[in-house]
């Protein structure tokens, strides 16, 4: 049974930094895409990043600059590193794999889902 593990939420004040991680067991996603999302309240979830299998990330315009997506495929871990936070970051982060069809950038795409970790940045 596939499972990802968000950690490294909080509460940060504006111009601070957390890092997330997103560990997957039960499958090697070491070849594969993932991704990370977010999700605000009264919001969509939209797409923030993603690491390909290859070592290539991409990432939203809003957030270009300020987060970095890196990956440890030998701990089938990826990471979304946020530097500058802003208040407007705020949301549930959700990292998402096993990505099938479709836009990349769609949840719509993605198998598996981790359980999601709170990022709070006050001004």
């Amino acid at each position: 049974q596939v499972q990802l593990v968000e950690s490294g939420g909080g509460l940060v004040q504006a111009g601070g930094s957390l890092r997330l991680s997103c560990a997957a067991s039960g499958r090697t996603f070491s070849t594969n895409p993932m991704a990370w999302f977010r999700q605000a309240p009264g919001k969509e979830r939209e797409f923030v990043g993603i690491s390909w299998g290859y070592g290539t990330t991409r990432s939203v315009d809003s957030v270009k600059g300020r987060f970095t997506i890196s990956r440890d495929n030998a701990k089938s871990t990826v990471y979304l590193q946020m530097n500058s936070l802003k208040p407007e970051d705020t949301a549930v982060y959700y990292c998402a794999a096993g990505w099938g069809a479709g836009s990349p950038t769609s949840r719509d795409a993605y198998m598996y889902w981790g359980q999601g970790t709170q990022v709070t940045v006050s001004s």
